[in-house]
């Protein structure tokens, strides 16, 4: 298994879903630090969903965490999936970080 890493430049964007929530942090791995971070627990998301555990909450927290980055021009990523499929709310998380300009 290939071990995935960022740089200053591009950063990775690691997202971790477990059975009710959604977490998702972009990390400096040569700097070792945590640049952004956002969940489906955020206080700004948190009123707009009613289950964390849905499409709909991982797009939030994708657009989220993309707006974020964008202002601090960041536009290019890599995205740490941890091995799950490109599918469901993983999916939704990216489609979400695309729709407001980040690239991966």
């Amino acid at each position: 298994m290939k071990k995935i890493k960022g740089n200053p430049e591009r950063p990775r964007l690691a997202v971790f879903r477990s059975n009710r929530h959604l977490y998702a942090q972009v990390i400096d791995d040569q700097n070792q630090k945590t640049l952004f971070a956002c969940s489906t627990l955020d206080p700004s998301i948190k009123p707009l969903i009613t289950t964390g555990q849905n499409c709909k909450a991982a797009r939030l927290v994708g657009e989220k965490l993309g707006q974020a980055l964008i202002s601090h021009n960041l536009m290019n990523v890599v995205l740490d999936r941890r091995f799950r499929p490109y599918h469901g709310r993983i999916q939704a998380f990216a489609e979400g970080a695309r729709e407001v300009g980040l690239q991966f």
